[in-house]
């Protein structure tokens, strides 16, 4: 019995010892799980942050490809393509003055999109307009060149004529002489001045603006029927064109018209009777009571 008591006792010792190895593993153990624990714990803090400062990065991200747009109408990926500055500070710098710049320039104007368009057609238009108008400016000015080098062609022809029958109707209303009519710029036949030159019989040749009253008209007279010569009108009507002349040169000047009136019929309207006399018929106006007027032919 005591050798039992004795066992057993040793069994307790054994199964104290037992236990108390196993408490201390135990213990142990549950030290291991309470630090384990707490580098969960840790780990979770750390993740906490981590998120924290991930969202934090985000946001700021999205910010920056905000700004990006706003200021640069860029994406990240388009942004690539540009070379980051050598010289920050210089860069900076330039931002700045452009920037200013920019805000120097005002507010923007949304409806100027639409404006500028409308703008843009109307000046297209026009400039088609414009470009119209000078080809049909381009083509009037050759037609006009065309003309005139006509013009001036016709001119010194039909004046050369002309020249010709004035000195042969003046010699033959003066009974003598000679006229000549002299271009004062023969560069410039359409706009240049003609001076006169004539030479009465018996006297010098001079200025027409040099002769008398009477020598005047019957000059003028002469270049009237030069110029009647080149084309003949039907009906032609003279107002007392002989009016200053004499006599003896009334009569020279009726005997051309009656010469002339071949080609041409003349309505006369004199006073002198040297041209009465060579008409055809005379017309008169009388008034034989007081208020009444009364016409008169006689047929010659």
């Amino acid at each position: 019995m005591k050798e039992k008591l004795l066992q057993s006792d040793s069994h307790v010792e054994n199964y104290k010892k037992e236990r108390e190895e196993k408490n201390e593993k135990l213990t142990q153990k549950e030290e291991e799980i309470t630090n384990q624990f707490k580098t969960l714990e840790g780990l979770k803090e750390q993740i906490v942050k981590i998120e924290s400062k991930k969202t934090k990065i985000e946001q700021d991200i999205e910010q920056i490809v905000n700004e990006l747009w706003e200021e640069y109408e860029l994406t990240p990926n388009t942004a690539e393509g540009y070379r980051r500055p050598s010289n920050m500070m210089e860069a900076s710098k330039q931002v700045q003055e452009l920037k200013t710049a920019i805000h120097e320039l005002g507010s923007v104007n949304m409806d100027s999109i639409g404006e500028y368009k409308k703008t843009k057609e109307r000046y297209d238009f026009m400039c088609e307009q414009r470009l119209d108008l000078d080809n049909t400016a381009g083509k009037l000015r050759k037609v006009i060149a065309e003309m005139t080098e006509n013009m001036k062609t016709q001119f010194k022809e039909k004046f050369q004529v002309i020249n010709h029958n004035f000195n042969e109707v003046f010699k033959e209303l003066f009974g003598g002489g000679k006229a000549e009519l002299i271009l004062e710029d023969e560069s410039n036949l359409l706009e240049c001045g003609i001076d006169i030159q004539v030479q009465p019989p018996g006297k010098k040749l001079q200025n027409m603006m040099l002769l008398s009253g009477g020598e005047k008209a019957f000059t003028a007279i002469a270049l009237l029927f030069a110029i009647l010569k080149i084309n003949p009108a039907p009906f032609c009507i003279l107002d007392e064109i002989e009016a200053a002349l004499d006599d003896v040169n009334v009569y020279r000047y009726a005997e051309y018209l009656k010469k002339f009136s071949k080609e041409t019929q003349f309505l006369v309207i004199s006073h002198r009777k040297g041209t009465m006399e060579a008409a055809d018929t005379v017309y008169g106006i009388t008034m034989e009571e007081k208020g009444i007027s009364k016409l008169l032919s006689i047929k010659l």
